[in-house]
């Protein structure tokens, strides 16, 4: 009898705990105290939870690894495994060092796949570990999640898993590590490094792409659908700026400052709040007719759930899908190759509320029609 593949399984229980709550990551253990003083909860588990039911139905073929309670253990018994235990950690109180000696103990034991939940910061502890010895694919839980080694959701990443694991998915690629300093991501600079790249399982469908910069054609382009934007404004009602250059044109266009990487709020022409987190924007719109504008992260096509965290699946249920008003430059669209629109709230029920067509402002008095497909 063949001997069982052995998949690897690290969560990195803190990752994504900044998001709603506007910190912009989590890394060190002042920004993390932070986010829980503003009562930010763990997605993390949840998540990988997720991509774990996708793989239930090859559990009886395959070995899971992972490492104890939050790191794994927890929400692999969740899903009914009975997980092999490596390592040791201070439950409660995981670090980077934990990630990258998970990661070097499951490619010591053998296996074939290591799953990981987590973000930037986590891939880039996971290529410190194995560098490209060994296959990763990501579930995506973080705040900055701009390297290639993701799925574009948790299921996908649990079925390109079982895919991989049954030899239907052969193609790998090498997938780019990428790191924001998230200090500098607080104050509005995004300083993004190019740290290696790890061998990752590939379907165009169910993976992301990098994320796409954008040029001087692009800031043409967002000042034409600024003056576009600023032209139909309506007055007495809220709009919900996400974070990116696009929608910065807009405020440039109304002589208001706008934070780059933040989410703020305009009313009659007026800046009313800056970098709000998501209990924030939930006091601020209350009983208030409001529109959310966001662009599209370049080369990835996400428009909600990368980045943006704080306008949350109930700020979406709260505004309603005909007050989003999506903005794009001409190239970030292209940039996409025809790929669809991309959602990763966090909650099935809203993304399929989000899926279908949606208009899409790229220039003054252009519009196109695109499709925003749900997970």
């Amino acid at each position: 009898m063949p001997s069982k593949k052995r998949l690897g399984l690290i969560v990195n229980p803190i990752a994504g705990m900044g998001g709603r709550v506007g910190l912009k990551g989590t890394d060190g253990q002042e920004i993390l105290d932070m986010a829980r003083k503003l009562g930010a909860v763990p997605t993390s588990p949840a998540r990988a939870v997720e991509a774990l039911r996708q793989i239930i139905s090859i559990k009886d073929s395959i070995e899971l690894l992972t490492y104890p309670y939050e790191m794994g253990e927890d929400e692999a018994r969740e899903c009914k495994f009975d997980p092999a235990l490596l390592g040791s950690i201070t439950k409660g109180n995981t670090t980077s060092a934990d990630t990258r000696n998970a990661a070097r103990d499951m490619m010591s034991a053998g296996v074939g796949l290591i799953l990981f939940a987590g973000g930037d910061g986590t891939a880039r502890d996971i290529y410190e570990a194995v560098g490209d010895k060994v296959p990763v694919l990501g579930i995506p839980t973080g705040v900055k999640i701009h390297s290639a080694v993701f799925s574009i959701n948790p299921r996908s990443a649990g079925e390109l898993a079982v895919m991989y694991l049954r030899g239907e998915a052969t193609n790998l690629r090498e997938a780019e590590v990428m790191d924001i300093d998230e200090q500098a991501f607080r104050e509005n600079q995004l300083s993004a490094k190019l740290l290696g790249y790890l061998k990752v399982p590939y379907e165009q469908s169910m993976v992301q792409a990098t994320k796409a910069g954008s040029s001087v054609d692009d800031e043409v382009a967002a000042e034409g659908i600024a003056d576009d934007f600023v032209e139909n404004m309506q007055d007495d009602c809220i709009y919900i700026l996400g974070p990116g250059t696009t929608t910065r044109a807009i405020t440039k266009e109304l002589g208001l400052k706008k934070t780059l990487l933040g989410v703020d709020l305009v009313y009659n022409g007026k800046l009313i709040a800056s970098d709000v987190n998501e209990k924030q924007l939930l006091e601020l719109i209350q009983g208030k007719k409001a529109k959310i504008v966001m662009t599209v992260i370049g080369g990835q096509g996400f428009i909600f759930g990368r980045g943006s965290q704080q306008i949350s699946p109930d700020i979406l249920r709260t505004v309603r899908r005909e007050n989003i008003v999506i903005i794009a430059t001409p190239n970030k669209l292209l940039s996409l190759r025809g790929r669809p629109l991309l959602l990763d709230t966090g909650d099935s029920e809203v993304d399929r509320m989000m899926a279908g067509y949606i208009q899409v402002i790229t220039g003054y008095r252009r519009r196109s029609v695109y499709p925003v497909k749900s997970n």
